[in-house]
């Protein structure tokens, strides 16, 4: 059976938020509840919060479907707390509910996904930003990043990559832990915190700052403040192939060509793969 595309902003979800208050025994605030493409998030009526997401099984065969359980054992990195977790096989297709509790964040999200204005970040937001993906590139996992929740394969790197940029060396050379969905509405302000974890795990060198600087490049100023907070990332070798894995999404057939980002996109691809074309 294959399984059928959903939007979670659009698909009636009453009956799944109903299992998830039975088997964690709480309530959640729907005046609260926070609808996106893949998944739902309300405030309980014990202070905490819960995070509910469809996956199919193929996708969860990937990762174990546990990413922000498993995020619960690192170490140094701002992040709610895991408190518990529910999860099921749908009855009727080939997918997995899973409901996860957290701590509640200690501030609100930056804004949607991508910066289309300045966000007012204060001054001390930079270095835990810092802090906590400095930390994240120490750990240890088995895990592969999922972004989009797709395993970050060497394959799929060069797909993505030469569908725009063909011909550029894809080999990666240092792979390292990412959140793997760091955009600014995964970050909170102006207290620093990072959630969703659900697609963390290995990948290249400098995904995460890659990914940071691609939602914020409709805003200049923000998208050169990115670059230069993790300039040590985007300027290694991996660092550079990520931004051109960024870039391509951007710019590639699943992009929009109205996209104010796309320009930007396009020069700072240039400049880099000239940088990685030199000796």
């Amino acid at each position: 059976m294959k399984l059928r595309s959903v939007d979670l902003r659009k698909e009636p979800v009453e009956a799944v938020l109903d299992r998830v208050e039975r088997s964690l025994g709480t309530r959640l605030d729907l005046g609260t509840a926070v609808r996106k493409r893949r998944s739902v998030g309300a405030r309980t009526d014990r202070g905490t919060w819960v995070r509910v997401e469809r996956r199919g099984l193929d996708r969860v065969g990937v990762q174990g479907g546990d990413g922000i359980a498993s995020a619960e054992a690192l170490c140094g990195i701002a992040k709610p707390d895991w408190l518990g977790a529910v999860a099921w096989r749908d009855a009727e297709e080939p997918a997995v509910w899973r409901a996860d509790e957290t701590g509640l964040l200690p501030d609100a999200p930056v804004g949607s996904a991508l910066a289309w204005e300045d966000p007012g970040l204060p001054e001390t937001w930079w270095p835990a930003l810092n802090a906590s993906l400095d930390a994240l590139a120490t750990q240890h996992t088995s895990r592969t990043a999922t972004p989009d929740t797709e395993a970050l394969t060497r394959r799929l790197v060069t797909e993505t990559i030469h569908g725009v940029f063909p011909g550029v060396d894809t080999t990666v050379e240092d792979r390292r832990p990412a959140h793997a969905d760091l955009n600014w509405a995964n970050v909170t302000a102006p207290v620093f915190c990072l959630f969703d974890w659900e697609d963390w795990g290995m990948a290249p060198r400098g995904l995460d700052a890659a990914s940071l600087w691609g939602a914020s490049l409709a805003v200049p100023a923000l998208a050169d403040r990115v670059r230069g907070e993790r300039r040590d990332d985007l300027e290694s070798r991996d660092g550079r192939l990520m931004t051109l894995f960024v870039a391509a999404r951007i710019l590639g057939p699943h992009g929009d060509p109205e996209d104010p980002r796309s320009g930007p996109a396009r020069e700072t691809a240039r400049r880099v793969m000239r940088e990685l074309q030199a000796p």
